[in-house]
C-alpha cells in the first residue's frame, strides 16, 4: 500500500513516470481521462432507477466546467463514513460553496440504492451529491480501490478526497488506512481550495 501512496502524491521521477504510465489520479491529471469509459450512478430510490432505465452519469458530466469537491470512502453505514466524514462536508457545505465550489460529491462501492437510505438517514442529500460506484471500477481506474474482505466488505474504496477544476485535480488527500480520518476531511480541502 506504501507504493500505492507514494505514486498517487507524488514521489520519484521514475514514480511519476510509472504513474503516467498508467493513468492513475494525481495532481495535475484529468479525473476523467484517469477513468477512461467510467460512469456513476446518482443515489436515487428503486422506482427512480426504474423511472431512468437506470441511467448513469459520464465522468465529464459530473467534473467538466465546475469547480468539484470530491471524496470517496469504503462504505455506507460504516462507523467513521456515518459518524465523521460526511458530517465534515454537510457541516462545511456554506464554506465549500462560498469557495466558489459547484458541488460536494461522495463516492462510495456501493449501489446507488443503499446510497440513497444512507444519504438520507444522514439527512445530506440537500447538501451532497451521492455516487454509487457499484462494481468499483471508477475506484480501481483511480488506483483507490482496495480488499476490505477482513472487515466482511470484500472490495471498496480507500478513504480520500479531491478537489476538482473543469476535470483536473488540483488537490488529492488518501489516507493511510480505510479507518483514519486525518487528511480527507472538509476542513482539510478547504484549505487547498
Amino acid at each position: 500500500m506504501a507504493s500505492a501512496l507514494a505514486r498517487r502524491v507524488g514521489g520519484s521521477g521514475a514514480a511519476a513516470l510509472w504513474r503516467a504510465a498508467r493513468g492513475f489520479a494525481s495532481v495535475g491529471s484529468d479525473i476523467v481521462s484517469s477513468a477512461p469509459g467510467v460512469s456513476l450512478q446518482k443515489a436515487r430510490s428503486w422506482d427512480e432507477g426504474v423511472a431512468t432505465k437506470f441511467s448513469a452519469t459520464p465522468l465529464k458530466d459530473i467534473f467538466y466546467g465546475k469547480k468539484v469537491v470530491i471524496f470517496g470512502l469504503p462504505g455506507a453505514y460504516t462507523g467513521v463514513c456515518s459518524q465523521t466524514h460526511v458530517p465534515s462536508y454537510k457541516n462545511n457545505i456554506d464554506k465549500l460553496k462560498a469557495k466558489g465550489i459547484d458541488s460536494v460529491i461522495c463516492v462510495s462501492v456501493n449501489d446507488p440504492y443503499v446510497l440513497n437510505g444512507w444519504a438520507e438517514k444522514l439527512e445530506a442529500k440537500d447538501a451532497i451529491e451521492f455516487y454509487g460506484d457499484f462494481d468499483g471500477s471508477f475506484h480501481k481506474s483511480l488506483d483507490l480501490g482496495i480488499d476490505l474482505s477482513a472487515a466482511l466488505l470484500g472490495r471498496r474504496s480507500h478513504r480520500w478526497s479531491a478537489f476538482v477544476d473543469n476535470g483536473r485535480i488540483k488537490a488529492f488527500n488518501v489516507e493511510k488506512a480505510p479507518s483514519e480520518f486525518n487528511v480527507s476531511s472538509a476542513e482539510v480541502i478547504l484549505d487547498q481550495i
